[in-house]
């Protein structure tokens, strides 16, 4: 089993930055990729980054160059540092991570709103 608690979230004003934090606790060994999901209202939920194992990572095409997808080992955290936030980043965030069994968790969410 795996618990994840997101924080960070906000209001930012267009251009702004936030980082996103998920603390990671339980069976930790089992990660084996960790991601960042966003569901806006009345949208699908959907992947904005996501690190494997191995350190590569793939991004959303609609942040790519804005967003950072990071992990701390020692600290079992899991960081999404974003920048030039726009509008339309506008969404719930959350965390999710696979398992080498390919069982996912999530965490809760945390509301993220980027308005003037």
């Amino acid at each position: 089993q795996v618990q994840l608690v997101e924080s960070g979230g906000g209001l930012v004003q267009p251009g702004g930055s936030l980082k996103l934090s998920c603390a990671a606790s339980g069976t930790i060994s089992s990660i084996f990729t960790m991601a960042w999901y966003r569901q806006a209202p009345g949208k699908q939920r959907e992947l904005v980054a996501r690190l494997i194992g191995g350190g590569s990572t793939n991004y959303a095409d609609s942040v790519k160059g804005r967003f950072t997808i990071s992990r701390d080992y020692t600290m079992n955290m899991i960081y999404l540092q974003m920048n030039r936030l726009k509008y339309e980043d506008t969404a719930v965030y959350f965390c999710n991570v696979a398992t080498s069994t390919l069982t996912e968790y999530w965490g809760q969410g945390t509301q993220v709103t980027v308005s003037s």
